[in-house]
């Protein structure tokens, strides 16, 4: 199938066409990516309504930045996918709009997908699936922490979630307290490297039997910490980075013990990342490590698709579709779920 992807779930305006066969043989025409990062990084977060401008004006301009690159014809086209949740309801309509007109036009069937599905199967691009399955998914990004029990591409169930904050949210936030810039968790990664063992802070929830998370308690004991300080002592580089090496490293260890408890209590092939946080080099290292030592394969994504992209959205859709099945009314879900049906 050759199918045209388009993802505008938060602050990144995606486009991609990809020739998908048989067997998951990917061959990517093109995958833009446009990013509003710097746009957002002075209000230290993503302002919906001005994302929802931003690709407004954006996605015109990337989707014929992307069938140029592709060299395709769009009459070509088998499908046209677009993310319909979750993420921030305005961005998620834009790309749900212009999905409709472009299909509408071009006579060519719509799909939609689901944002954290397609962040688990962008995999396929370096593994066979079926010699993973079942699996434990960690997905972990700005907006979303969630365990998943894979027993098949479109079969799924969430075992954990967190109950507050998201992993890389408490990573802005964190970050925000230190007086760093946005998106916070690159910035913490970075000074990370540089700072010395010697913070102490919580790691909440992780002897709980359940597999749900809980972020907003650590970036509590940031600030209590924080505002304990003299001036002096919490602007210098030696604080900030043992701070940026402590938070990274809870943050890891939870995401780390949860993931593997629900790995042997469900007795799974493999441990399968996603989302943006996933980048972070730390927590990759730390993780191969783990699975080394408890025999389990652990596949995550190149860093260039750990972040949001319409490849993702491509595969979801190829994996997702029926010619038997119409989307006739596709809305958007700011909550929707990836156990439910997009």
């Amino acid at each position: 199938m050759l199918i045209l992807a388009i993802e505008t779930s938060c602050d990144d305006t995606c486009v991609s066409i990809a020739d998908i066969r048989k067997g998951l043989k990917i061959k990517i025409l093109s995958n833009i990516v446009s990013s509003q990062t710097k746009l957002h990084a002075k209000y230290g977060g993503v302002y919906p309504t001005l994302a929802k401008r931003e690709h407004q004006k954006n996605l015109p301009l990337i989707f014929k930045k992307a069938v140029k690159e592709s060299g395709i014809s769009l009459k070509n086209l088998d499908a046209i996918v677009v993310t319909s949740g979750p993420g921030l309801e305005p961005c998620l309509w834009t790309g749900i709009v212009f999905a409709r007109e472009l299909s509408k036009e071009l006579k060519k069937p719509l799909m939609p997908v689901n944002h954290i599905e397609a962040h688990a199967l962008v995999n396929l691009l370096n593994s066979d699936f079926k010699k993973l399955l079942p699996a434990v998914c960690l997905i972990v990004s700005g907006g979303h922490t969630q365990l998943i029990l894979m027993k098949k591409p479109n079969k799924y169930k969430i075992i954990g979630e967190t109950r507050d904050d998201a992993a890389g949210e408490c990573l802005d936030k964190t970050a925000r307290i230190l007086g760093l810039g946005y998106p916070g968790g690159p910035i913490i990664s970075e000074l990370a490297e540089k700072g010395k063992q010697e913070m102490n802070l919580p790691r909440p929830m992780i002897h709980q039997k359940n597999y749900d998370f809980s972020f907003s308690g650590l970036k509590t004991a940031v600030l209590y910490d924080f505002q304990s300080r003299k001036p002096k002592i919490r602007e210098s580089k030696q604080y900030v980075c043992s701070m940026a090496k402590e938070i990274e490293q809870a943050v890891i260890d939870v995401l780390l013990k949860k993931t593997l408890k629900a790995a042997k209590d469900f007795k799974v092939k493999s441990v399968i990342l996603g989302g943006g946080v996933v980048a972070n080099k730390e927590l990759k290292k730390q993780f191969q490590e783990a699975a080394e030592k408890e025999n389990l394969k652990l596949i995550f994504p190149e860093p260039r698709f750990c972040t949001d992209n319409a490849l993702m959205a491509a595969i979801a859709g190829f994996l997702n579709f029926s010619k038997k099945k119409t989307w006739k009314k596709i809305e958007a879900n700011a909550n929707l779920r990836v156990d439910e049906n997009a």
